[in-house]
């Protein structure tokens, strides 16, 4: 871990500290400005990215079965051999002894020297390349689809961290203000039994009452400190004084239908599954074309000499050198191979039949979720109505209450148990607004909405596709690949379905961003 970051989560739990007496001297932080940073920032997200534009390079080097190859080879070769006299004797009289020696030894020297080019290039791959080709732009396609689901869960993430410190800031200062109430409380209870009024059970019970309320207290200050180290490690920075959220109604669908709708046709993990089960449907064709023959020419230029004893090669004269050039067609017809490819066929196929059905299972997933989360928000929703009436109502009896206090008609623990409601019915009320909130967040997550261009459409949308556009045409392509690709593609048996792109929805305005404030009027005299 970083000093930098360190300090951050040290500073949220002291800040957290700090809010239970007074307020953060902060300025406002919006929503649109924490989804900002984190779209720009989170390391989750930035990883995903690069994880994206390595999966990129997988289309380059599956297109590179079509594209020609070039060798260089050269080769510098110095011999010598060296015979003893003794070795080079003479049997004049048959008897298998050597009778005479040569005088000196022999020494025998040679070099060579070879420089060749070598030129090879694909004419037919039976499908081959076709296939993984197409797998690999489908796996691309997947891959930006994944890319959309991490920017989904990173940015529902911020606005579920944003909510609970609001939350949770919201319950340190209604726990805070309970415990000024039941101080005073106390020290008037204290009074009223130094003069009689009251016993001494009505001192313990505001004492008791005012060491659980600081007792639950300091609870929710390690809670908000927890918060607020989730919201700095998501967003980078520690939150300040944090505006109410926008609203999330110019996003939501007006019924369940069109959610569902929706989510069939944009949610990123359905539609990343739809382009797994293309990418094994190609390679099912891939192991169809393993049967097929495969066609390339060749050329090869070489240039050297051979070694020739006992006369060393000069590079100046060229009469010692030879020149050879040769054009040949390769064609390989697979004939028989134990089962193995008929094996991989029927492997690939199983594979796809898992991709296919997986599809059908993602979205059932899909539409349950959806139907989870907007029962979540409905029912949140009607917890909003019915903890404001809650609240209303506790207040207006926490005040009866009091009053009918100083004229006897109540006793103390009637007191304590009234604001004890108060304080529960505005816990409730804020934890109903932050579940309301969350829960749409989930249901735009859900249909594929939660992204950064419908949030905070000021800040610059990180284009996944630019990397692979820019790929398409890069080091190594050549004028006849596309021929080469055409021929490859459509003169098989067994064609693999080239993946196409699914449409994007359009950007629903406004975005988070809040709108400029009107000009005032102007001064009337």
């Amino acid at each position: 871990m970083s000093m930098k970051l360190r300090g951050r989560l040290l500073a949220a739990t002291v800040c957290a500290a700090a809010t239970a007496g007074f307020a953060v001297p902060a300025s406002a932080e919006t929503l649109a400005d924490a989804i900002a940073m984190a779209y720009q920032n989170n390391p989750t997200l930035q990883a995903q990215r690069a994880t994206q534009r390595a999966l990129d390079e997988s289309y380059v080097q599956s297109r590179s079965g079509w594209r020609p190859t070039l060798g260089f080879s050269s080769s510098v070769t110095y011999s010598e051999q060296r015979t003893p006299r003794f070795a080079l004797g003479r049997d004049d009289n048959a008897d298998g002894i050597p009778d005479t020696f040569a005088s000196t030894p022999t020494i025998n020297e040679g070099n060579s020297a070879n420089i060749g080019l070598s030129f090879s290039q694909p004419l037919w791959t039976g499908g081959r390349v076709a296939a993984a080709v197409n797998a690999a732009n489908a796996d691309v396609l997947a891959g930006r689809e994944n890319l959309r689901r991490v920017e989904a869960q990173v940015l529902l993430s911020v606005i579920q961290a944003y909510s609970d410190t609001r939350r949770d800031q919201e319950t340190v200062r209604i726990r805070q203000e309970n415990v000024n109430v039941l101080t005073r409380q106390l020290q008037e209870s204290n009074a009223r039994f130094d003069v009689g009024e009251v016993t001494r059970t009505d001192v313990a019970q505001s004492q008791a009452r005012l060491s659980q309320a600081q007792a639950l207290l300091q609870s929710s200050i390690a809670q908000l400190a927890i918060t607020r180290a989730t919201y700095a490690t998501l967003v980078g920075q520690n939150p300040g004084d944090l505006a109410p959220e926008p609203s999330l109604a110019y996003l939501l669908p007006t019924d369940p239908d069109e959610a569902y709708k929706v989510a069939e046709q944009f949610n990123p993990q359905l539609r990343a599954q739809q382009f797994a089960e293309q990418a094994s449907r190609a390679r099912l064709a891939g192991a169809h074309a393993e049967r097929m023959p495969n066609v390339s020419a060749s050329v090869t230029y070489g240039f050297g000499g051979p070694a020739v004893p006992n006369r060393p090669l000069d590079p100046f004269e060229s009469q010692l050198y030879s020149r050879s050039t040769r054009a040949t067609i390769n064609a390989t017809v697979p004939l028989f191979n134990g089962g193995l490819t008929s094996s991989r066929i029927r492997q690939a196929a199983e594979r796809n039949n898992a991709d296919r059905i997986t599809v059908e299972g993602v979205r059932r997933n899909v539409l349950q979720s959806v139907t989870n989360f907007w029962s979540q928000l409905i029912a949140a929703r009607a917890n909003i109505a019915s903890s404001e009436e809650q609240t209303r109502a506790a207040r207006i009896a926490a005040e009866g209450t009091r009053q009918e206090q100083q004229v006897g008609l109540r006793t103390t623990i009637d007191v304590l148990n009234a604001e004890q409601e108060l304080r529960q019915a505005e816990l409730n009320q804020v934890t109903s607004r932050r579940d309301e909130y969350v829960a749409a967040a989930n249901v735009l997550s859900t249909m594929g909405r939660l992204e950064g261009r419908n949030l905070v459409p000021g800040v610059p949308q990180y284009d996944a596709g630019k990397n692979f556009r820019k790929l398409r045409i890069t080091w190594g392509w050549v004028p006849w690949e596309e021929a080469v690709g055409a021929v490859d593609q459509l003169a098989t048996p067994w064609p693999a379905g080239k993946p196409s792109e699914k449409p994007v929805e359009k950007t629903l305005a406004p975005g988070l961003d809040p709108a400029p404030a009107a000009a005032p009027p102007p001064a009337t005299r």
